[in-house]
C-alpha cells in the first residue's frame, strides 16, 4: 500500500508541473515576465528531479499500468515549448506578423522533434539535436540579451529551431557520463544564476550574465565532444 502511495505521489509530483506552468501563464497575461519565469524555473526543477524519485520508489514496477513517461511528455511539451512560445510572443518585442511566425516556428519544430525517432541517443546519455528547451532560450533572450534588436531575436530563434534537426549530441544532464560531477555542478549553477538574475531584475549584473553565458558555453563545448565521439562510434569515458 505504501509503495503504491509513493509511486502515485511521484506521478502527481510530475503532473504538478502543469499547475506551476498555469501560474506562469497567468503571470504572462499580467505582463509580469519575471514572475512567469520564476514559475517556469520551478517546472524545470520538478522535471529535473522527478526521474530520480521514480527510480527511488520503483514506479514502473509498482504501477506498470500508468505510463509515467507519457505524463512527463505532456508536461514537458507545455512547459518547454507552448509556454515559452507564449512568453516569446508577449515579451520579446518582435513586431507583427513576425512575432506569430517566430511562435509558429517554435511550436512546429518542437512537435516534429518530439515525433522524431532517435530523439535520445541509444545509450540514453544525449539528446540528438537541440532538445526542446525553449524556456532557457527565451530566458536568455529576455533577461540577458534584452538589448538585441527584434531582428536579432528572431534570428536567434531560427538558429535554435534549425539545431533541433542537426545531429549534434547534447548532454542529458541527469544521465551525463562525461565529466559527470562537473556537469551536474554546472547545471546547478545555471539554475542558481537564473534565479540570481531574476532576484535582482530589473537591475542587471554583468557577473551574473557572463556566468550564465559561460555555463551555457560549457554545454556547447560538451556537445562538441559528445558529437565527436558519436560520429567516431566511440564511447565517452566514465
Amino acid at each position: 500500500m505504501l509503495a503504491r502511495l509513493a509511486a502515485w505521489s511521484v506521478h502527481v509530483f510530475t503532473a504538478s508541473g502543469l499547475i506551476f506552468a498555469f501560474l506562469a501563464l497567468l503571470a504572462i497575461e499580467q505582463r509580469d515576465f519575471r514572475q512567469a519565469m520564476i514559475w517556469l524555473i520551478v517546472t524545470l526543477v520538478i522535471d529535473g528531479i522527478d526521474g530520480s524519485f521514480a527510480r527511488l520508489f520503483r514506479v514502473r514496477e509498482v504501477l506498470p499500468h500508468v505510463a509515467g513517461q507519457t505524463i512527463d511528455y505532456v508536461v514537458d511539451f507545455f512547459t518547454y515549448a507552448i509556454l515559452p512560445a507564449y512568453f516569446a510572443y508577449h515579451a520579446l518585442g518582435i513586431p507583427a506578423p513576425w512575432d506569430f511566425v517566430a511562435v509558429s516556428i517554435i511550436l512546429l519544430v518542437s512537435a516534429l522533434y518530439y515525433g522524431k525517432e532517435g530523439m535520445v541517443s541509444a545509450d540514453g546519455r544525449n539528446f540528438v539535436g537541440f532538445p526542446v528547451m525553449w524556456n532557457v532560450v527565451v530566458f536568455v533572450q529576455y533577461f540577458v540579451l534584452s538589448d538585441w534588436s527584434p531582428v536579432a531575436q528572431f534570428v536567434f530563434i531560427l538558429i535554435f529551431a534549425v539545431l533541433h534537426f542537426i545531429p549534434v549530441h547534447f548532454a542529458y544532464p541527469s544521465r551525463s557520463v562525461r565529466f559527470r560531477w562537473l556537469t551536474w555542478t554546472v547545471t546547478l549553477v545555471i539554475i542558481l544564476t537564473m534565479l540570481w538574475i531574476l532576484w535582482i531584475y530589473p537591475r542587471e549584473n554583468d557577473l551574473a550574465r557572463y556566468l550564465l553565458l559561460g555555463t551555457i558555453l560549457y554545454y556547447a563545448g560538451l556537445a562538441v565532444l559528445e558529437t565527436r565521439d558519436a560520429w567516431r562510434g566511440g564511447n565517452p569515458p566514465a
